[in-house]
């Protein structure tokens, strides 16, 4: 018997940053996992730093498209970048990712700590979180994906699914996750979005329903109701009924609105702002849901070893949740409304997984934009360490609350972080070609080398096979379509039945510059002057004083203007948009009312 509750309080915070140095530790002997994505967050974080060195919230990526640049963190969720950016202006480039990875799992770790120890005993909520933080989808995430975004908002999940099952629900405690999900990671959002709605609707249609009193405590551990974790009568069974169902259903939308509201400044630009760039490019056939169903396969081979891979570990996941969620209701003595909200999004993940659910990817608002619909183990593997948990505390023949299960329970976590870790290095690490090492890329930015576009950032207009890699940051031409001079035409240039323009630049070719913020020119006779920029809505050229509105269109997208003879003084500077300013009005004004719920007396 503790003497206090001090020592349990602090052991989770002394333990857990343990678990993510035991997952990390290959990482830490061979240096890191150059998975999928890797070379696009390392480009985003060094871009995403020398602006904020500069005292600039980044919205423009100026080194993709060979200079030219992409409205990348506009539509990049920013929380992922900014954390990023910080740990890559600290550490080096090898060190930066493991670093992010590491504060990830730390992260989802006390997370699910957060969501379990509400109804489970201390023990079993560090084996919740050990499990969690090194569960084979996260570990799938960091080492072969190297999903940074996603890894992040697995962190929100578990705060998220205690805002929906805590028997008084909060308006702060269900906006925040929502609102940390939004700016994370997007599809984990809108996953995370759907799976609170389906909570939220079960449980206002289960409060309608006359309730049963409870009899005996199925869930929630007698210390933690002790100690004010939770309520008598969550203890008891967790009535869905603890809230009128007005109240809670307004609890539930006031508190989804607020979340909406509190990332307005990121979301409302990023929704508004859609119609200037090529987003559609994010559902090619290869990641179109449809083709990344379960052991679905296409004529890439690539692609079918990927979803080889992630199908897999989205069965072995599934049936490991099925199965622990049969013994839960096999065990208990009554089946509480938690235990069947856990069960129908289980079996909502497996529907989603097969293509009989492809009408709903195509039709339900923003669902086709997950891409992949295994993107779901997010969410299956929260749901799977929290019902791990509740299974331990109930399975008779483990006796929770004695000494020698503690000692056991202590050791437990660390074996299982291990046994976790062999498995998905061994399956998921990738080999780093020199061209993917952090180290090399590092250099190619700080040469000012330029990097590939992003094709769903590419503005409408543009093409990216008819963009060369080695223009200068100006020059001046009589028509509007005309190429620098001294540079290289695309193989599609070259070639127009080519698709695609994939090949690498030769080491001996004349790099491309960045475009100039300021010129001075005189010219003898109109010209039209092309910036290595590519043309948006945000910029503005001010020639003279006055704003130059007049552009002209090119087949690469960059930004031209006809200039009369001269002197031409032109200043290109970017400019918020209604869209963006109205976004920030917004995000400001729901924090405001955030922080003003959380210190009046009758908080929400």
């Amino acid at each position: 018997m503790r003497s206090s509750n001090q020592p349990s309080h602090l052991k989770p915070l002394l333990i857990i940053p343990f678990f993510p140095l035991l997952v990390l530790h290959p990482l830490l002997v061979h240096g890191i996992s150059c998975g999928q994505d890797l070379s696009f967050h390392i480009q985003s974080w060094l871009d995403a730093a020398t602006q904020l060195s500069h005292w600039q919230y980044p919205h423009w990526a100026f080194s993709p498209a060979w200079n030219a640049g992409e409205p990348r963190f506009l539509f990049y969720p920013p929380l992922s970048w900014l954390l990023g950016a910080g740990l890559i202006s600290i550490f080096s480039p090898s060190a930066a990712p493991i670093a992010y990875i590491y504060l990830c799992l730390c992260a989802a770790g006390f997370a699910m700590h957060h969501l379990a120890r509400h109804y489970v005993s201390p023990n079993a909520a560090l084996l919740a979180a050990a499990f969690y933080l090194a569960n084979p989808y996260l570990l799938f995430c960091a080492f072969e994906r190297t999903a940074f975004a996603e890894l992040l908002a697995a962190a929100w999940i578990p705060l998220l699914l205690l805002a929906v099952l805590r028997e008084r629900p909060t308006v702060r405690s269900i906006a925040i996750p929502i609102a940390l999900l939004w700016l994370t990671n997007a599809p984990a959002a809108v996953m995370g979005c759907y799976t609170f709605a389906l909570f939220a609707t079960l449980r206002v249609a289960l409060s309608l329903m006359p309730q049963q009193p409870a009899t005996s405590a199925t869930i929630g551990y007698p210390e933690a109701s002790a100690s004010g974790l939770i309520s008598p009568a969550e203890e008891r069974g967790f009535s869905p009924g603890g809230m009128h169902s007005l109240r809670l259903a307004a609890t539930y939308i006031a508190g989804t609105l607020l979340g909406l509201a509190l990332p307005a400044y990121y979301l409302i630009p990023a929704a508004y702002e859609r119609r200037y760039v090529q987003i559609a490019m994010a559902i090619i056939p290869s990641l179109r849901v449809q083709n990344n169903f379960l052991f679905t396969r296409t004529a890439d081979a690539a692609h079918n070893a990927v979803n080889h891979t992630a199908s897999s570990l989205a069965l072995t996941l599934l049936l490991l949740t099925l199965a622990t969620l049969i013994a839960l209701f096999a065990l208990r003595r009554n089946t509480t409304w938690h235990l069947i909200y856990l069960a129908i999004t289980t079996l909502a993940i497996a529907l989603l997984l097969t293509p009989i659910s492809l009408q709903l990817w195509l039709h339900l608002p923003n669902l086709q934009y997950l891409q992949f619909p295994w993107r779901l183990l997010t969410i299956l593997s929260a749901i799977l360490a929290f019902a791990l948990a509740l299974l331990l505390d109930t399975t008779p023949f483990i006796p929770t609350r004695h000494a020698l299960s503690s000692i056991l329970y202590s050791l437990s976590p660390v074996f299982l972080c291990l046994a976790l870790t062999v498995i998905g290095y061994r399956l998921y690490a990738q080999v780093c070609d020199q061209p993917d090492r952090p180290t090399t890329i590092a250099a190619l930015y700080n040469t000012h080398h330029g990097a590939p576009p992003t094709d769903e950032y590419t503005p409408t207009a543009a093409d990216n096979d008819v963009l060369r890699t080695d223009n200068p940051g100006y020059w001046l031409a009589s028509t509007r379509n005309a190429p620098a001079s001294n540079t290289t035409p695309t193989a599609t240039e070259l070639n127009p039945s080519i698709d695609t323009d994939d090949t690498p630049i030769p080491e001996a070719q004349t790099l491309s510059t960045p475009a100039p913020t300021h010129l001075v020119l005189h010219l003898s006779h109109p010209q039209t002057l092309i910036l290595n920029l590519r043309d948006y809505p945000s910029w503005r050229i001010v020639r003279n004083g006055l704003m130059l509105d007049a552009r002209l269109q090119r087949d690469d997208g960059l930004l031209a203007v006809a200039l009369p003879a001269g002197a031409s003084t032109l200043d290109i500077r970017w400019h918020d948009t209604p869209d963006q300013t109205l976004g920030l009005i917004l995000s400001l004004c729901a924090m405001l009312l955030l922080v003003v719920s959380a210190f009046s007396k009758n908080s929400v």
